[in-house]
């Protein structure tokens, strides 16, 4: 950001326009300044921008034409809307469109100013002056950074998708089975993006107690409550002027969705036992292995929160969706894990198994198998007896065993049944246990209470 950058500053009312170029002109940007959607699109055709800032309703128009004249003309130009307070249907709506950012009126200068820092602060979109590919168009090597492996048309989708969504600030809501890689585009979009240098936080939902969400979240003032012994910062304030992912986001309560609506609505939050809110820059992506649309007709998510969180949605692959991109993977994730050693081969009938497995688990559970399978593989092969899959054809021999509950009351069968039903999903994800709640259906915070009651989670800890 330099005295080289230029913004369009477009609104028809006079003294909007004047507070918006005395803002940028003591952040060392020329900018100029447009009254009508005519004007903006006469600007637009004669000069170029770093950054077009716009008003929803022109006299002659509106700011979603010159977001789209931009979009076709100008593709590198970020566009910011300005909306009415209040005013979210607007609001989505040019992010839908492909806004980068939106500011409601009363404009807040602190909010304007990091968003223009964050703009112009954006990648460019040409690499080696050709068109941006999307990333894994080559395959990536064993040690670059992280990346979505696989050239499956449903990757290859995820990927431009990603490339894109990296150059907004646009709520996204990622989507997948448990192991597709949720996390792990949320990571790209923020790395490909303006924030990259602030940090990432990822913050998994379900593994919050529910009377601590609020203080974790948002922080909390000194004497808030009984150990509060100092002020403390919450998830909103440790990305700030970053990225905050919130995993597994169908886990939170009714309240705490209340609170976390306001928070992403006003960009702002105030500390538990403070009287005053503060200004927070926070970018939000959100994942969850459930149907979120689902879970707002059974009553279990709000429907407004769900349209705030839900902008534009990104859709994971599972492994399933992407078989003949497993001896790629296999190659890939084996190079890596046996480090300066050089990796087993697979026999035909290991990877045959591979490719046949159904992996509920994703390519999270590939690599755990494949880990396992280096572990017993006495030599430079690995079986099909080494990656001990069953496909759920066969039993674990090492697994759960048929429970005989005959003559048995009714309060211990269910006990027993419940106990095998937690066993059999922690076994299928690797003792993972967040992916095993995914399996069972429940939140993270309820396994662990029923394993705690059936004495499960003591006798893995014993195990260790």
């Amino acid at each position: 950001m330099n005295a080289k950058s230029h913004v369009l500053v477009v609104d028809d009312e006079a003294d909007i326009r004047e507070l918006l170029a005395m803002t940028l002109s003591r952040m060392g940007i020329e900018s100029h300044g447009a009254a009508t959607q005519s004007e903006a699109l006469a600007l637009l055709a004669a000069n170029r921008y770093d950054l077009c800032l716009t008003d929803m309703r022109l006299p002659d128009g509106d700011g979603l034409t010159v977001l789209d004249y931009v979009a076709r003309n100008q593709p590198q130009t970020p566009v910011a809307v300005i909306t009415a307070h209040g005013s979210t249907e607007n609001a989505v709506a040019a992010l839908k469109a492909g806004a980068f950012d939106y500011l409601a009126k009363p404009v807040s200068l602190e909010q304007l100013r990091a968003l223009i820092r964050s703009a112009l602060n954006l990648p460019p979109v040409v690499r080696n002056g050709q068109p941006r590919e999307a990333d894994g168009e080559t395959q990536p090597g064993v040690n670059d950074g992280p990346v979505l492996l696989g050239n499956a048309p449903l990757m290859r989708q995820a990927r431009l998708m990603i490339d894109k969504l990296a150059r907004s600030q646009a709520p996204v809501h990622v989507t997948g089975e448990s192991g597709s890689g949720k996390e792990l585009a949320a990571r790209l979009i923020h790395d490909k993006g303006s924030r990259q240098s602030a940090p990432f936080v990822p913050v998994n939902c379900g593994a919050i107690p529910e009377n601590l969400m609020e203080s974790e979240f948002f922080g909390y003032k000194k004497g808030a409550f009984t150990g509060a012994a100092a002020d403390r910062d919450g998830f909103f304030q440790a990305a700030t002027t970053g990225t905050l992912f919130l995993d597994e986001v169908a886990d939170l309560p009714l309240a705490m969705q209340v609170k976390l609506l306001r928070a992403i609505q006003e960009k702002k939050v105030r500390k538990v036992g403070s009287p005053a809110e503060e200004n927070v820059d926070v970018r939000i992506i959100s994942a969850t292995h459930r149907n979120l649309a689902d879970e707002v007709k059974k009553g279990g998510f709000r429907q407004d929160l769900y349209y705030r969180l839900n902008v534009i949605e990104l859709r994971m692959p599972s492994l399933r969706e992407m078989r003949d991109d497993v001896p790629m993977l296999v190659a890939m994730l084996l190079a890596r894990l046996s480090g300066a050693a050089p990796p087993p081969r697979l026999t035909q009938d290991a990877l045959q198994a591979l490719q046949a497995y159904d992996f509920p688990g994703n390519v999270r559970e590939l690599e755990n198998v494949l880990e396992r399978a280096l572990t017993l593989a006495g030599g430079a092969e690995i079986t099909a007896a080494d990656l001990q899959l069953n496909g759920g054809q066969t039993a674990d021999p090492d697994g759960p065993a048929d429970l005989d509950l005959s003559g048995l009351p009714l309060p211990e069968k269910l006990e027993n049944i419940e106990r095998q039903a937690i066993l059999e999903a922690l076994e299928k994800a690797r003792y993972n246990r967040t992916a095993a709640a995914k399996l069972l259906g429940v939140s993270f915070r309820a396994l662990r209470y029923r394993m705690e009651r059936l004495g499960i989670k003591d006798e893995l800890d014993a195990k260790k």
